[in-house]
């Protein structure tokens, strides 16, 4: 440990032009300062500058000291503004993108909490189904539904998204409501239309699988608003359990064959994703452990 501070002295001394003014810099005394060059010199086993009354330069092995006392002076110079930027407060604004509905029915509500514990940190929350160039756009952060997600992305898993079939008791009082899904296709279902599965249906229960194609006369590509045909009396529909969650709570609807659980493509994982770098700012890292903290519905 004794030898760094020499080589953190020595590049003082180098950078300074001498003696004297490292003194001045490091507040100590110029014999100290040359003590501690001597005992560095001593160290490397030579002469690590030419001195004279009026100047000094570096030897050969001077120079290639020289060198590495700089990088290990910047590399201290890192270590101290990484743990400068972990003591201090989060700050600033943090721009974030989120897909509508999950930014609507569990995000937005997030917020209020957030800002109170932080009150240094704006939030300037964007809502979009389509994916951003976090560059481009000037986005700290994205949250995505995903079950891959791009090379070059960083990112921290914050819940997993399932699908749930729900539909009114009034629905279910007047048409039946299914034992199986195999009775699904007799209903007025509705899906969303940008899904990849589309009317072609896979779920399961325990060892048991059941494929079942259910045609419909309504296909939305939001999913409030196809809770809202549900709520309406529309039939029964299949939504991200996220965006049932508030209907299910209040009782205004009721899941349908809830011991059957629906296969891929039918679920994804609810990601934050930033671009990758040494240091994470501060109020990007307090807002991602937040929302990992807080959970999504059911994870």
């Amino acid at each position: 440990m004794e030898m760094l501070k020499e080589m953190a002295i020595f590049a003082q001394v180098v950078d300074s032009g001498g003696f004297s003014a490292a003194a001045r810099q490091l507040g100590l005394t110029t014999s100290a300062v040359s003590r501690h060059v001597s005992r560095l010199e001593a160290h490397m086993g030579g002469r690590l500058l030419h001195r004279t009354t009026r100047s000094l330069s570096l030897t050969e092995l001077g120079q290639q000291v020289h060198a590495a006392c700089v990088r290990m002076v910047s590399t201290a110079r890192e270590v101290h503004a990484l743990a400068g930027s972990y003591s201090a407060r989060p700050n600033g604004t943090i721009r974030v993108s989120a897909p509508i509905v999950l930014g609507q029915v569990w995000l937005a509500p997030k917020l209020p909490g957030f800002l109170a514990r932080y009150p240094e940190v704006n939030v300037e929350l964007q809502l979009m189904d389509r994916k951003i160039d976090l560059i481009e756009e000037g986005m700290d952060l994205a949250i995505r539904i995903a079950t891959e997600l791009a090379p070059g992305l960083a990112a921290r898993t914050l819940g997993p998204v399932t699908y749930v079939l729900v539909a009114t008791q009034q629905y279910l009082d007047t048409h039946g409501e299914p034992q199986s899904p195999q009775e699904l296709p007799a209903h007025q279902c509705s899906y969303l239309g940008y899904a990849r599965f589309g009317d072609a249906w896979s779920l399961r229960r325990g060892s048991e699988t059941a494929s079942v194609r259910v045609p419909s006369r309504l296909t939305i590509n939001n999913s409030a608003a196809l809770m809202a045909v549900v709520e309406a009396g529309g039939g029964i529909g299949l939504v991200p359990d996220f965006t049932a969650r508030p209907a299910l709570a209040q009782r205004r609807v009721r899941q349908v064959l809830p011991e059957w659980v629906f296969d891929e493509p039918y679920a994804g994982t609810v990601h934050a994703v930033y671009m990758p770098g040494p240091h994470l700012a501060l109020k990007v890292r307090a807002f991602i452990d937040y929302l990992v903290e807080e959970g999504l519905p059911g994870a």
